[in-house]
């Protein structure tokens, strides 16, 4: 039976198109909140891929350059004249008189001073006295020895008195070749109250003026002139001992001076202590060199260069390019997949700005220029430089 609006009557279940509707608009509710849940979760990982990507530091790759066949070192080195003399007084007096001030170029044996010795003046003439006395009384003892002699011949005397005249004489003639000596000393003693020049050079210190106490009564006594032979110099420098083996005699080097800036003076290796110094695990080596004009100082600051054969396998990166670790040194470099590889690498010379690596690292691998210090073994990184292969 149906109502009055034509309506099937039933139990209150809801007509087929109306349920029909709302399963469909069920499943539209369904599909916009899973495209919505959908586009959240892609738009989270793309942000948060694009925030990795941008959390990544931006390093620069630089390819190192090799030493070259001509493995330059360059060391400090101290000159030293050829010849040093500290001269002092020998015989004590007062300075009289200097003949030669800081400078001077003198020959050997040249008169630097004078000293006035009257103690030693007084016993050069009791010496000489004493010689006199003992030379009379070794004459007399000679002549009485000689009587005595002739009268053992006829027995005039006995033997033990002609032996002891003997011995008389001889004992006379001792004493004159004693007192002969004494003043002899003496003499040779004064002569060093002429202060003179051990060899030819220049004066580089003059301690005493005229009037001062010298010799061994002064006290505090210093050296009254300092001499030096600069026409040739030594210069002395420590090799480290990595370089020890190619130290040999003849080896050549360039000397440049900070005084002479932009010239050069050649050098040769001429000895070395074949000792290697535990304290600075250094050698220590000798070269010559002339010094026409005295342009090199003694005791001054040289920059020696040596230029060594085959320079091998090393590197040369900068000083920044190191990573520095409690086990050792390393060099970063970025693999193809963009994550951080580090290197252990051993060090050879500091250069300054730049650094020698003698092993550990492959001739033609990129290496990060500036790596941060907290920089990692995996880490991924993000190259941004174009010219990746440029050299330091």
């Amino acid at each position: 039976m149906s109502d009055l609006h034509g309506l099937p009557a039933g139990d209150g279940t809801p007509p087929r198109g109306l349920a029909r509707f709302g399963a469909i608009a069920a499943g539209l509710l369904v599909l916009v909140l899973a495209g919505g849940i959908y586009v959240r979760v892609r738009d989270d990982h793309e942000a948060q891929a694009t925030s990795n990507i941008q959390a990544r530091p931006n390093v620069r790759l630089i390819t190192p350059i090799p030493s070259g066949a001509a493995n330059e070192l360059v060391l400090p080195g101290t000159m030293q004249a050829w010849f040093t003399a500290h001269i002092y007084a020998r015989v004590a007096g007062y300075v009289h008189t200097w003949n030669k001030d800081i400078g001077a170029d003198v020959g050997e044996n040249a008169a630097l001073a004078v000293i006035d010795t009257p103690e030693l003046d007084q016993q050069i003439i009791q010496a000489r006295a004493t010689l006199d006395r003992v030379r009379a009384e070794a004459a007399l003892a000679r002549s009485t020895a000689a009587r005595w002699n002739d009268l053992l011949k006829s027995k005039a005397v006995s033997v033990q008195e002609t032996d002891e005249k003997n011995a008389d004489a001889k004992t006379h003639a001792a004493a004159v070749e004693e007192a002969s000596a004494a003043l002899g000393r003496l003499l040779a003693m004064k002569r060093y109250a002429t202060i003179r020049a051990p060899f030819a050079g220049l004066v580089t210190q003059r301690n005493a003026d005229i009037g001062d106490l010298v010799g061994p009564g002064a006290t505090n006594q210093t050296p009254m002139f300092a001499m030096a032979d600069e026409r040739r110099i030594r210069i002395y420098v420590n090799v480290p001992q990595q370089y020890s083996a190619a130290m040999h005699a003849g080896l050549t080097a360039t000397l440049k001076l900070p005084d002479y800036p932009g010239e050069t003076f050649p050098a040769v290796l001429t000895d070395q202590s074949f000792a290697i110094d535990q304290r600075s695990g250094s050698l220590q080596v000798q070269l010559k060199t002339d010094n026409p004009g005295f342009k090199l100082k003694p005791g001054g600051y040289a920059e020696v260069h040596f230029a060594l054969p085959g320079g091998g396998q090393r590197l040369i990166v900068p000083s920044g390019a190191l990573v520095l670790r409690d086990h050792g040194s390393q060099v970063a470099t970025v693999t193809a997949d963009g994550k951080v590889h580090l290197v252990p690498v051993v060090i050879g010379r500091d250069l300054g700005g730049r650094v020698e690596i003698n092993s550990g690292l492959v001739p033609g691998t990129r290496i990060i220029a500036n790596p941060p210090d907290s920089i990692s073994e995996g880490e991924a990184v993000a190259v941004t430089d174009a010219s990746a292969g440029a050299r330091p």
